[in-house]
């Protein structure tokens, strides 16, 4: 048996935006997804720390990002910050506990949450001189870049 040259073959070839963004949304909603499908599974919830979304807000300012992250019921010396080249990685971890005690009544509950995320970058930073403050539950960190790149200029347009 021969093969027919002209019968094409095709190739899937997978493709995958570039852009970190993208990237890091994709695992953001597979977290989302895989925290939904254990909460189907409530005795396994009570054993696990909640997981808690931590939302993020990325500026790029030219000379420096400002990265704005909500980290509710966080103290400070409950974060941990890491900068690296490239990214920053965020956690943090927050355990209460609460007892009552009244008249032949005993109540005691803990409650734990934990908050973790790599944020990429898409330019070198200078991590020795980021810095970060906590206020309202609000996690607000600046970090230099490398190389600074110049604000483009914007010019006015009609709207008709």
């Amino acid at each position: 048996m021969t093969k027919n040259n002209s019968q094409k073959q095709t190739e899937l070839v997978p493709v995958w935006p570039i852009n970190w963004t993208s990237l890091d949304r994709a695992f953001d909603n597979f977290r989302r997804e895989f925290e939904r499908s254990l909460s189907a599974f409530p005795t396994i919830q009570t054993m696990l720390p909640r997981p808690a979304s931590m939302t993020c807000d990325i500026a790029d300012e030219g000379d420096r990002y400002v990265i704005k992250l909500d980290v509710p019921g966080v103290k400070k010396n409950e974060i941990k910050l890491n900068a690296s080249d490239n990214s920053l990685e965020v956690s943090a971890q927050h355990k209460e506990e609460e007892e009552e005690k009244k008249k032949n009544y005993v109540r005691k509950e803990r409650s734990e949450i934990s908050y973790y995320r790599t944020i990429p970058l898409p330019e070198k930073i200078l991590s020795s001189k980021a810095q970060a403050k906590l206020v309202d539950g609000v996690l607000n960190i600046t970090v230099p870049k490398a190389v600074p790149t110049p604000k483009p200029k914007s010019s006015p347009v009609q709207v008709q």
